[in-house]
């Protein structure tokens, strides 16, 4: 769902796992995965087929880059009860739909306990629905605070501190704006999800079967409305996404950058002379006193009802999201583990070589802002839990878009009405 960067450091890693793959037998069957693309998702796979000795072989089959693209897919070969689907990468909102549709198999038993081990607890009840496991996590996100501490000295605590500080550097002539995701598309719904929780709001009741948007939510419009025709944000917001934002940052057009954590490997990547002075904190709180709750990204890896190979699907998903394959994406790849343990963990890519942050990093080196994505995670919100979740989105994204032509109370009815007949399957969804 979101850019993914790799490393130098991959670059041994590679050659090691191709090795391993090139070792092990693979005349026994096919796990076919099916996930966003990841560029270095492919070194992970040929270590699992390694580790599985010949009894199967995993095939890495990419999915379109965009998530509607992705969940599309696989949702027109799931009702169609194509069986040469094995293992599906789910974004964090398309379990409950997946599940509900009976696509993809509950986890049971000791494969159950293995994917639930040591896993945070925000990453883990995006993979729950009416109470059971439908997916191992594979990875996480969750956003933060980005800014330049050459023209922020220190970060600011709330969004209301965010705003005059904006107008102060604006009228100062320096960088001012707030940059975050305002285009029509599911980086708007996250940016709004997140308002109303840390207002303490809600969009739907916790069951996921009624719409609620109450009073905080009605102030998350306020806010989202204020933010929008303050002066303070891009002109292009209404068309920024998640890498318009970091590209804009990078440009010297922003003082603060909401996003995700990928953004730092790519700054250390692009401007590594400047690196010294990217920053980061916990988003900024919404209303005095209660700390933000940020919504969860990531995705789970769930199992076809549909496959022919379930046993061996759920061991190779096993391997595929397991601590040490974990902690080599988040290393290469920039994505943030599930895995608790992996935030904890000191020793470099690759064990028997010396630790370098260039060359073969540690989690410290790739991940100094790791305190605060555990942080951000231990309260983090997720999206609205419903199988009509795709709907919800589509209608929140419209209904929002611009952001500077919201009216609080009137565009909170619209959005009670909207998506009342969207969790009832009435009227278009535009």
């Amino acid at each position: 769902m979101f850019p993914r960067r790799g490393r130098s450091a991959a670059g041994a890693i590679l050659l090691a796992g191709a090795a391993l793959a090139g070792c092990a037998r693979t005349d026994g069957l096919t796990v076919n995965l099916y996930i966003s693309p990841e560029d270095h998702l492919q070194t992970v796979v040929d270590r699992c087929t390694a580790q599985a000795a010949g009894r199967y072989r995993i095939v890495y089959n990419k999915l379109p880059r965009g998530a509607d693209g992705q969940r599309e897919q696989m949702a027109r070969r799931l009702a169609a009860r194509d069986d040469s689907m094995d293992v599906l990468g789910l974004d964090v909102t398309w379990v409950p739909e997946f599940a509900e549709a009976g696509w993809v198999e509950p986890w049971t038993g000791a494969a159950e306990a293995q994917a639930t081990q040591g896993v945070l607890p925000g990453p883990l009840t995006t993979a729950r629905w009416n109470g059971r496991l439908y997916g191992a996590t594979k990875n996480t996100n969750v956003q933060l605070l980005w800014y330049d501490d050459r023209t922020t000295a220190s970060p600011p605590k709330s969004f209301d501190e965010m705003m005059r500080t904006a107008e102060q550097l604006k009228a100062a002539g320096k960088p001012y704006q707030v940059l975050f995701t305002g285009a029509q598309y599911e980086g708007l719904v996250v940016f709004y999800n997140t308002l109303v929780a840390s207002a303490g709001g809600h969009i739907l009741s916790d069951d996921g079967k009624s719409v609620v948007m109450d009073d905080g939510a009605v102030r998350a419009l306020q806010l989202l409305k204020t933010l929008t025709t303050a002066g303070i944000t891009d002109p292009s917001l209404t068309n920024s996404k998640e890498d318009d934002v970091r590209q804009a940052f990078q440009r010297g057009s922003g003082a603060f950058e909401l996003n995700w954590p990928y953004v730092f490997a790519s700054y250390a990547q692009e401007k590594p002379q400047d690196l010294a002075h990217f920053k980061w904190a916990r988003y900024p709180s919404v209303e005095p006193g209660r700390p933000s709750r940020v919504t969860i990204g990531g995705f789970n890896l769930a199992i076809s009802t549909y496959s022919r190979h379930k046993p061996e699907a759920f061991e190779a998903a096993l391997c595929l999201r397991n601590a040490a394959n974990q902690k080599y994406q988040a290393l290469v790849d920039g994505i943030p583990p599930s895995i608790a343990s992996v935030y904890d963990d000191t020793k470099p890519l690759d064990p028997a070589k010396p630790a370098d942050a260039g060359t073969n990093p540690t989690m410290a080196d790739q991940y100094p802002m790791k305190a605060d994505i555990r942080a951000a995670l231990a309260d983090a919100a997720v999206r609205p839990l419903t199988p009509a979740y795709q709907n919800l989105s589509t209608v929140i994204s419209n209904v929002l878009s611009p952001p500077s032509e919201i009216d609080p109370a009137a565009t909170a009815q619209q959005l009670r009405e909207a998506l009342t007949d969207a969790l009832n399957s009435r009227g278009i969804i535009p």
